[in-house]
């Protein structure tokens, strides 16, 4: 397949895509440029794939793609920006998007570990 003139960013895309189609990952969090937003919606709709669109900043949008379970668990736990996570939805996002678990229990631990330090 030759790929003459397709943004990067689109082309990342188009693997994570592929990712889920072969069933590798049943979650996907890719963040990307606005500009690029409409590309990547008509990709997934053409592909029957579900996806929820979330701002993360001024030029940025974070597409969560996947699984409707797991989709529907994002609604439930992303209800403000990823920076803003507690410790808990933190490490319950990084498990359905499929990162490391001992990573995860690692990264839960120190955040949890900051919320209680004495300034």
């Amino acid at each position: 397949m030759i790929s003459y003139g397709i943004p990067g960013e689109i082309k990342v895309l188009l693997n994570h895509i592929y990712e889920y189609k072969k069933g590798i990952r049943h979650l996907i969090l890719y963040t990307l440029n606005k500009c690029y937003e409409p590309m990547a919606t008509d990709r997934l709709k053409s592909q029957g794939i579900s996806y929820i669109i979330r701002e993360a900043g001024k030029e940025t949008v974070n597409i969560y793609f996947g699984r409707k379970e797991c989709l529907d668990a994002i609604r439930l736990i992303i209800t403000k920006p990823l920076n803003l996570l507690t410790p808990e939805e933190d490490f319950i996002l990084g498990a359905l998007l499929g990162y490391d678990l001992r990573l995860q229990c690692e990264r839960f631990c120190s955040r949890k570990e900051k919320r209680y330090e004495i300034s």
